[in-house]
């Protein structure tokens, strides 16, 4: 029995050294997330979702704003909606001692909608999302992220690293969300169709949701005692924009309120969506996305006395 019990514990101790070391290679192609939950925490941040994630690249803004550096902690309309979540995630992922920051909040409508059969739950909308169980937002390797969210096998960790190549989508250490991708235009359209199709169907069951607005004006008050907010709104493709128009024809108004009511500042970038290119016409292309991010640096700089480190 004694040979037995040893036995399975050097097993144990052999698996566990073995995920130990394949843990040390988890970088920017392990998941879409992963790089989310590790690194230094950061005191000026992008927040919102996937649009956000892909247009706005923080060492843009880290050359515009001498000795800051930004991290983009904007995900996917499915794991960083507006919610008590994502704002629970910002306090642990946040610098603490965090006094003079920059938050840019990119805003859609989709990160503000809520699915018409949650509306009247008393769960929270938003219990799925990776966000909800995570404590450790700063440490690399993230063992706890790996243990609760990377689903495949370990060893594929190794084998997909960076330094074999870049995947497709490559989440960078600052949180930009890097997608290589075929952008003829040819390639575009179909992307662009499947988009249209897929958010069409999906309006059918969502709503801008009172929830959403809730939780956004509260992010929106955590972070004005940490620095300076500022609300953006990132443009997709023309046909995008007109959905989402119809969608709601008002979200500009609303979102403009929330910040008049909180006493920051609002830039919609959308009217202008043919000035720039997108790889499905939903996200902005990385070199679009790069003159975009310019353009956010550049209206802040112009619009409100920031302090240049």
């Amino acid at each position: 029995m004694k040979k037995f019990l040893f036995k399975i514990s050097f097993y144990i101790i052999g698996v566990i050294g073995v995920m130990l070391f394949l843990g040390t290679y988890a970088d920017g192609n392990t998941d879409d997330n992963y790089r989310h939950y590790t690194g230094p925490n950061p005191s000026d941040m992008i927040l919102g979702d996937s649009r956000g994630g892909q247009a706005v690249i923080p060492y843009v803004l880290d050359g515009k704003f001498k000795g800051r550096k930004f991290n983009n902690f904007a995900l996917n309309i499915g794991d960083s909606p507006y919610g008590q979540v994502y704002l629970e995630a910002v306090k642990k992922r946040i610098n603490p001692d965090t006094k003079d920051g920059i938050f840019i909040l990119t805003v859609d409508p989709w990160c503000l909608s809520l699915d018409k059969n949650l509306i009247n739950s008393k769960e929270d909308p938003d219990r799925s999302s990776p966000m909800a169980d995570m404590h450790l937002y700063d440490i690399t390797p993230n063992y706890e992220y790996l243990l609760k969210h990377y689903s495949r096998s370990w060893f594929n960790i190794y084998k997909e690293r960076e330094e074999v190549a870049k995947s497709v989508t490559f989440l960078h250490k600052n949180g930009w969300m890097e997608v290589n991708v075929n952008i003829h235009p040819d390639s575009v359209r179909v992307r662009e169709a499947k988009k249209i199709e897929g958010y069409t169907e999906m309006i059918k069951n969502q709503k801008i949701s009172q929830f959403r607005i809730n939780a956004f004006q509260d992010m929106i008050k955590y972070l004005k005692e940490k620095g300076t907010v500022y609300i953006v709104r990132i443009p997709a493709f023309k046909g995008m924009m007109e959905l989402e128009d119809k969608y709601d024809p008002e979200f500009n108004k609303k979102v403009k309120n929330i910040a008049q009511q909180n006493g920051v500042k609002f830039f919609d970038l959308s009217s202008k969506p043919d000035n720039y290119i997108y790889t499905d016409g939903n996200h902005m292309y990385k070199e679009s996305g790069k003159v975009f991010t310019a353009q956010i640096a550049d209206s802040i700089l112009l619009n409100t006395p920031v302090k240049k480190n």
